[in-house]
Parts: structure tokens; sequence; C-alpha cells
């Protein structure tokens, strides 16, 4: 009897993880196919059927990604506008999370119902109107509009980080106020360092939708020069449109795509840790 059970244990996890691998398997078809056409000749890119190994390895499509256009540049504004819009989503939505999980003060939770309920509200409702407030503004072909919000807080990281800032123990912050700490201190020296798989998983947010976002620097950036990395993408497909360099549009598109690669890998145990603890699971 209990090898008969052990034995539809084993055969029932071998078909799952069979399922997952071969699902995995499918979802990176198309990762696999960009890399291989991103060291491939242009000839070679149309040939039917395909060949999945480059032969020969063409390296210069890399180069030349970075050197037909200011590629460098683009990236440089992408890596400027990921660090300012962290700052400011940690520094913003961390002391509001803290206000509203530990801090008592009249209409707190009226307020919040109220926070929460503006994550209802599309965000193509609101484009036009916050596009004439920052040209009102004259900020337009500037990166303010893409880094200025970011430090008035996201209903999103407030709600995640709340989450997580009531499953604090209330006896530390109690014992830290019997030892003189302030409010700022024990926000400071006590919820933040005890936060940091939420807020690690707040700024791999923040990082995948800055560093991906097309439609704001599309609206508010005019200027070559201003370009995003995301954004240069899709100018070079539009220039090169008809295939005549599609080698190197997909090795532009695996430069891009290689920060996004790196922060999961690294930076994976944060983020499936703060996703569990703040209740996010499905």
């Amino acid at each position: 009897m209990y090898l008969g059970v052990r034995t539809t244990t084993i055969i029932t996890r071998v078909i799952i993880y069979t399922v997952i691998i071969a699902g995995a398997f499918v979802l990176m078809i198309p990762f696999f196919w960009m890399l291989s056409t991103s060291l491939k000749d242009e000839g070679a890119v149309w040939l039917f059927p395909p060949r999945w190994i480059p032969r020969p390895i063409v390296w210069e499509n890399y180069k030349t990604a970075f050197t037909m256009w200011p590629f460098g540049l683009y990236l440089l504004n992408s890596v400027k506008l990921v660090v300012i819009n962290i700052t400011g989503i940690l520094l913003s939505c961390s002391m509001v999370a803290f206000s509203f999980s530990r801090l008592r003060w009249p209409g707190r939770d009226f307020f919040f119902l109220l926070l929460i309920s503006t994550m209802m509200i599309p965000g193509q409702v609101t484009m036009i109107p916050i596009f004439v407030l920052f040209r009102y503004f004259g900020w337009i072909d500037t990166f303010y509009p893409l880094t200025v919000p970011s430090f008035f807080g996201s209903p999103f990281y407030i709600f995640l980080l709340r989450q997580f800032f009531l499953t604090i123990p209330r006896e530390m912050e109690e014992a830290a106020k019997i030892d003189g700490c302030s409010t700022f201190q024990i926000f400071s020296r006590i919820i933040l360092p005890l936060s940091k798989p939420a807020l690690g998983t707040v700024a791999i947010f923040t990082f995948m939708g800055v560093w991906n976002d097309f439609m704001g620097p599309l609206i508010y950036l005019n200027s070559e020069s201003k370009r995003t990395a995301t954004l240069a993408l899709g100018f070079f497909r539009s220039a090169w449109y008809g295939g005549t360099h599609t080698a190197v549009l997909m090795a532009s598109s695996m430069i891009v795509m290689l920060p996004c690669l790196l922060l999961f890998f690294f930076a994976q145990r944060y983020y499936i840790q703060g996703v569990v603890i703040t209740g996010l699971k499905g």
C-alpha cells in the first residue's frame, strides 16, 4: 500500500515537471529565435526552414547597434529614469504606507479607501489632463513628467507596503518608544530594515515598469538625445521597416532585454518572498 502511494506520487511529480518544462520551452522559443537572429548574417535571417544555430556567428550586429545610432546614450537615459523613479517611489510610498499602517489620525481609513479607489481609474482617462498640466508647467521634452510623479507615490505600491508593514509586530514599535525613539527613528531604524523583501519587490516592479515604458517617453519626449532605449527601439523598427536590418534590430532588442533578465535572476529571491508575504500570490 505504501509503495503504491509512493509510486503514484512520483509519477504525478514527473508528469507535472514534464508539463512545466515543456511549457517553459514553448514560451522560450521567441527568446531563442531573437537571440539566434541577433547573431546571424542578414541573408540568413529569412531562411526556411530556419537555422537555429547561426553559421557563422556574427557578433558585428551588436557593434552595429551601438554605432548606427547613439544607443549608449539611450540606455543611459533609461538608467537615469530608473534610478530617479526607484528613489522617488521608495521614499514616498514607504512614508505614506507607514502613516496608513502604524500611525493613528482622524480619517485615516477613509483616505486610504480614497487612495485605493484611484486604482480603478484607467490611465487613458487621465492622460490628456496630465499632459495639459505638464505642458502648462513647460515640462514637455524634459524628464520631469517621467520622474517627478514618482515622488508623490503610487497607490499600488502604497497598498503593497502597507500590507507588509501591518505584519510587523507592534511590540517592537512599543519597545522602541520606551527606549526613546521618535516616530521617524522607528520608521527608519525598525520598519524599513525589516521590510527589505517588500521594498525589493517595489524596486523590481518599478524597474520593470520604467525600463519597459514606451507610452510615457513617446508622449513627453521629442528630442532625439532624450530618447529612452525602449522608445529608440520603436524608431529603429520604423526606420528599418521592410527587413533590411532585422539582425541588428534583434541585437538591439537583446541589449534592452538583458538588464531585465539579469535583474530577475539576481533578485528573484526578494521578488518571490515579497510577493508571498504581502499577500499578492494568486
